[in-house]
């Protein structure tokens, strides 16, 4: 006689349950007990959960718990928080999480905070100083993690296929990103532009037909909604200028697209320049 099955009463219960959404892990990096307290409960009543360091040593090693957006505060004594800010820029596994620089109050940076030369040198994706009220930080926080959450739609621009196919399997790693066409000249770069409509295009400045600048002028003044990333062997100070001029949010040498090719498609995704130094020609 064959063995007669029961089901479980367990599993038909589970039938119809909410599956659980995964909470996002912020780690606050900072020396200032109170603020890191008081960022704690705010960031908690809204689901987030939170780690916290007060010195560079314990911060690396609660790296390893992958958290998915670090507020990096104030440690002492100074030269700290950069090193701290290096360190994460540089490490292959956490570059490319999104980093909120809260600077120290005004007089206080070449005690605690980021002195000017080292200012200079930071392109965290937000960038604030003390006092702050940690319920402003709340929508900056969700739009740095929605923005990390979006699949980045990217059309690759250059008349080589050696290049379009090296920079193609680069982004492929990515998970946040996708290359959806690739065009071989600026007039092939508006068409695809008009069709695909890409959150951003990766642009060569010397191409056949129609030169990357030509199709930067076009797109930016009728597509503004796909930011122009210039690629260009050429890192010449004349052609960062012509690149700005022409509506482009940001300027990669080629030989650096290797390191600095992810960060800068995000940042201009969300219309900001990159880097740090297009930025500030844009400005002046």
């Amino acid at each position: 006689m064959g063995t007669k099955r029961v089901r479980s009463r367990s599993n038909s219960s589970t039938k119809g349950k909410i599956k659980k959404t995964k909470r996002e892990k912020i780690l606050i990096i900072d020396d200032e007990p109170a603020f890191v307290e008081a960022c704690r409960r705010t960031m908690e009543s809204k689901a987030f959960k939170v780690l916290s360091a007060s010195e560079k040593e314990l911060a690396k090693e609660l790296m390893t718990e992958e958290p998915d957006l670090v507020i990096l505060g104030t440690l002492a004594p100074a030269g700290q928080t950069f090193s701290m800010y290096k360190w994460l820029d540089q490490h292959p596994r956490y570059k490319d999480i999104p980093v909120l620089v809260i600077d120290a109050r005004q007089g206080e940076q070449n005690i605690r905070g980021l002195r000017t030369f080292e200012n200079i040198q930071v392109d965290g994706d937000e960038y604030l100083s003390k006092p702050i009220e940690p319920v402003s930080l709340i929508p900056r926080v969700q739009s740095l993690l929605d923005a990390m959450r979006k699949t980045i739609k990217i059309l690759v621009v250059d008349d080589h296929t050696m290049i379009r196919t090296g920079i193609s399997a680069v982004i492929a790693l990515q998970k946040d990103m996708e290359v959806i066409s690739e065009a071989v000249n600026g007039q092939d770069a508006i068409d695809k532009v008009l069709r695909f409509s890409p959150h951003v295009a990766l642009v060569d400045i010397f191409m056949p037909v129609m030169s990357g600048i030509e199709a930067t002028k076009t797109i930016s003044e009728k597509y503004p909604g796909t930011k122009v990333l210039i690629l260009t062997q050429y890192d010449e100070e004349e052609n960062m200028i012509v690149a700005k001029q022409s509506g482009a949010y940001g300027f990669i040498p080629k030989k650096a697209a290797s390191s600095d090719l992810i960060r800068g498609i995000r940042y201009v995704s969300q219309g900001k320049y990159f880097p740090s130094s297009f930025a500030e020609l844009v400005i002046n």
